[in-house]
């Protein structure tokens, strides 16, 4: 290759030189005009080849000689050398014939050129010859003296002239074309090089994988072993976080990529990473959020998402398609209901040969109108994020302008202008030159735009590139191939409104990429500053505040919670069994006495006798307890173990002993979920009504204790319904007498007419002890008749809403007296006495028969389900809470948990920032 190399360069010089010959001789044999144009065009030409020619090889050996520096020792270099001498010796002669070509040019054209030609020639020319050159021109001649020698040319030989002239542009022609097919040549040899300079590359980087002792030490592997992009895009993704839970913007350096909708601003970053990753649609806006592209050198051309398992391989099609359609699933899903755009950050890292490595962040484009279907928020939230992403005053500035638009249409510049005024850290690119070319624009117009004349705004470069022939179907190596072939011919070019330097997207992704080392190298110090000073301050604060407390952030303190909350759950084992069972028993009546009295004691107890009442009980005895009771008493265990456990947190919270307020939250979440989850095992009910029923059948009072038990159990549980029923009848008629004049009470219109219907219904029930527990019809017209005498004028229907309350009331004070006529009548049953009617105390004693054996049966499913049950879903609901981010930390606050999640997250980002600073440092050396 270094041969071919050599002859390549030297065949190069030896044309140019034989062109300048010869274009010399025909300028001093024919008319000045018409050769002179030709002669100087065609010199221009030449000259900027070789020198252009020279350059590259220098630029490429250079490139060699840094990259055979960092190869493995245990790599031959012998190939290496000897393309290394070849590129020396294509240099050295490559410069001689540059040089050569120079002293030609300027002693055979010194009488075609105009004197401002020849400072053009000598800008095409590297400045450190330049100023040989200009030494080496001889003084005294200019354009009159050629013109005097053209002149005194005789006019017969004007045929001879016309006949010379066209085999001197025949001759022109076939050196034009035999230039232009050595330097195509010199393109692809360069290509080839190039590519076994990529190839090279891609061997050490798979060596360097599959070497014993990379395999060794994989397991072990620390962030000094990672790519240095990678660590700082790790880094960035850090910050990132930080950024939005401690309301800060950090200011390491990435590339904005901003533009007008539909500027190409995806097809640009599309052909920096090589590989068309991004969906695509006609005229429809496609970047939804902003996604983060980290680019770096691999072996393999494959792209990620940031914590995703795939490896797309960008070399696939197919690959190419899921990749696109991932992106887009994403952007969609990232979108919220009733928005167009969300800032939600879409994280992906590509590798490949050749990548230039550099952190970019595409953003959605700028738009001027919101369209149908848009929210109409759309382009104020578009303008917020790029403002957001330009604010970072390390930015670099990815100005996108659309060639073929007229540039007055743009509205990205002057909101780049507003954030960027002096242009320090933005790059201009314009896309669609090869449209704008078509659309007939003047090259003035774009070389003003290049120059930076034509927009108020400023940057740092201009750069102009083609992006793709309007066929997404195109391949990124076919579009770079169109790219290059355009600007080779471009009218562009060749009237000088573009440079060399500011075409195609390989020298624009190589600038970048050296501007934005530069703004890290400039940056990553005075960031790791301000995290080192907010270390310092947070960790006085902590020293200060909570001085005998470990630092614990949320999910450390979430664990150490989780612990102490299944500690509480095995405690329950611990209760005494006589415990369980008195809080089951007590728990169990609470929710069955109203269904109990009103159910079944009451209409038992309105019949007309004793046979009738236990007949009428025992009816509504049975079909109670075999459809609602079961599942009511293993309801109300399950509620007598749900409220022991909570008690047992919450008192273990006032002691302090569970970090106070900081778990407080969290143990009360997982009693309510607990609560929702919980479902009525359907054996257990089962099991439970066997157990009840058989019980409820028993009538036998085998002894006094038992009786007196009944006896206390119906008196309480008529005491409990005669207070409650005494006082919503007091709330009906409302203060008595001595209340209104202790304590300044008054009764409503209604209160006064229902207390006269009460006077009415008790002088009633006064001549009628044994009253039925309904009003006949006679009676409430009585009644009506009565209150309208005084003239209270009320309907029958509250006379019977009346009724209902006072002769309940009345009822139970029956009840109550009967209850103690038969505290003693066990032996009187025993003699066979039925005169005192107290079936009623049996009926009591057969329920509270029933509650214990309940209790009793219910504490043992509680010491072996019930309460390995409820250890288990505590455990589910605890691990469900721990991958639950938001609930975690809305369940666990305080300024402690605060304070330890900041100086957590800024002690890890210090130390990341150091370790990229010191592998920053060692890849300067």
């Amino acid at each position: 290759m270094s041969r071919s190399l050599v002859l390549l360069g030297r065949n190069r010089a030896v044309c140019a030189q034989r062109f300048v010959r010869f274009s010399s001789d025909a300028a001093a044999s024919s008319k000045p005009g018409f050769l002179g144009r030709l002669a100087r065009k065609w010199a221009k030409r030449t000259a900027f080849v070789a020198v252009g020619g020279t350059g590259a090889l220098y630029a490429a050996d250079k490139a060699y000689m840094n990259f055979k520096q960092r190869l493995p020792d245990s790599l031959s270099t012998q190939y290496f050398d000897q393309l290394h001498d070849g590129l020396s010796r294509l240099w050295s002669f490559g410069k001689d014939g540059a040089g050569n070509l120079r002293e030609g040019a300027s002693g055979r054209f010194k009488g075609l050129f105009p004197t401002g030609q020849n400072s053009r020639l000598s800008d095409v020319l590297p400045s450190g010859e330049a100023s040989a050159h200009d030494d080496n021109v001889p003084a005294g001649t200019d354009v009159a003296s050629s013109a005097a020698h053209a002149d005194s040319r005789s006019p017969s030989d004007d045929k001879d002239t016309i006949r010379r002239s066209r085999e001197l542009a025949e001759k022109l022609a076939r050196a034009q074309q035999e230039l232009v097919q050595m330097q195509n040549k010199y393109q692809r040899e360069l290509e080839r090089m190039e590519q076994a300079n990529r190839d090279l590359k891609r061997q050490l980087l798979l060596s360097r994988q599959s070497s014993p002792v990379a395999t060794t030490t994989a397991s072990s592997s620390t962030d000094d072993e990672k790519p240095l992009i990678d660590m700082y895009s790790e880094l960035l993704d850090l910050l990132q976080e930080y950024d939005s839970g401690f309301d800060v913007q950090d200011h390491l350096p990435r590339v904005v990529v901003v533009g007008d909708q539909s500027a190409g601003k995806t097809s640009v970053l599309e052909m920096i990473a090589q590989a068309r990753i991004f969906p695509r649609g006609g005229g429809e806006m496609m970047t939804r959020s902003p996604v983060k592209v980290t680019l770096s050198e691999g072996p393999h051309h494959v792209a990620q998402f940031k914590g995703g398992g795939r490896m797309y391989d960008l070399t696939s099609e197919r690959e190419l398609e899921a990749l696109r359609r991932e992106i887009e699933r994403q952007m969609r899903a990232s979108v919220r209901a009733g928005q167009t755009v969300s800032n939600d950050v879409i994280s992906l890292s590509v590798r490949g040969p050749g990548l230039q490595r550099m952190v970019l962040v595409d953003l959605p484009g700028i738009i001027s109108t919101v369209t149908s279907g848009m929210a109409v928020d759309t382009r104020d939230a578009i303008t917020s994020m790029s403002k957001y992403y330009m604010n970072n005053p390390n930015a670099i500035i990815l100005c996108i302008q659309d060639g073929a638009v007229d540039a007055e249409r743009s509205m990205v510049t002057d909101l780049v202008r507003s954030m960027d005024p002096s242009g320090k850290r933005t790059i201009f690119v314009m896309t669609k030159v090869d449209l704008a070319e078509k659309s007939e624009i003047s090259p003035g117009r774009i070389k003003a735009i290049m120059d930076g004349r034509l927009f108020p705004m400023k940057a740092l470069g201009y750069f102009a590139v083609v992006t793709g022939r309007g066929n997404s179907s195109d391949s990124i190596e076919s579009i770079r191939q169109y790219e290059e072939q355009y600007f080779a011919t471009s009218h562009f070019f060749r009237s000088g409104a573009l440079q060399a330097s500011q075409m195609t997207t390989r020298n624009l992704s190589f600038a970048v990429s050296r501007c934005f080392w530069q703004m890290v190298k400039e940056s990553v110090h005075q960031q790791a500053d301000g995290f080192r000073a907010s270390r310092y301050n947070l960790e006085t604060e902590w020293k200060n505040t909570f001085p005998r407390l470990r630092e614990l952030d949320r999910n450390e303190l979430f664990e150490k919670g989780k612990d102490e909350i299944l500690d509480h759950v095995a405690a329950l084992s611990r209760i005494a069994p006589h415990n369980w069972e008195k809080a089951l028993v007590e728990q169990l009546w609470l929710q069955m006495s109203a269904p109990v009295v009103e159910k079944i004691y009451f209409p038992a107890a309105q019949g007309t006798g004793p046979s009738n009442f236990n007949t009428r009980a025992d009816i509504n005895l049975r079909r109670w307890a075999a459809k609602d009771l079961p599942q009511l008493s293993v309801q109300a265990g399950w509620e007598v173990l749900l409220g022991r456990f909570a008690t047992t947190l919450k008192s273990d919270v006032a002691t302090g002993r569970g970090k106070g307020d900081l778990f407080a939250s969290l143990k009360e979440e997982v009693v309510k979920e607990c609560e929702a989850r919980h479902v009525a095992s359907a054996d257990s009910i089962d099991k439970l009504r066997v157990i009840q029923m058989n019980t409820l059948e028993d009538r036998a009072v085998t002894s006094s204790h038992q009786w007196d038990d009944a006896v206390k159990f119906m008196e309480s549980t008529i005491q409990n319904q005669l207070e409650t029923a005494r006082g919503r009848l007091h709330d009906l008629i409302g203060p008595g007498a001595s209340e209104r004049w202790l304590y300044w009470r008054s009764r409503s219109k209604e209160q006064w007419d229902r207390d006269a219907v009460c006077q009415q219904l008790k002088t009633l029930l006064g001549a009628a002890k044994e009253h039925s527990s309904s009003l006949a019809s006679d009676e409430l017209t009585t009644v009506c008749k009565n209150l309208q005498t005084q003239g209270i004028n009320v309907s029958q229907d509250f006379v019977t809403d009346t009724w209902n309350h006072l002769y309940r009331e009345h009822f139970l004070e029956n009840a109550m007296r009967n209850c103690q006529e038969c505290r003693k009548a066990f032996y009187h049953r025993d003699l066979g006495s039925n005169q005192l009617h107290c079936d009623d105390i049996v009926l009591f004693w057969r329920i509270q028969r029933m509650l214990h054996i309940t209790g009793n049966a219910l504490r043992q499913q509680i010491e072996n389900e019930e309460a390995r049950r409820l250890s288990r879903q505590v455990k589910q609901i605890l691990e469900t809470m721990a991958n639950d981010s938001d609930k975690k930390m809305r369940l666990i606050t305080g300024r402690q948990v605060e304070l330890a999640e900041e100086l957590k997250r800024v002690r890890l980002i210090q130390e990341r920032l150091e370790s990229f600073i010191d592998a920053l440092s060692r890849e300067k050396s």
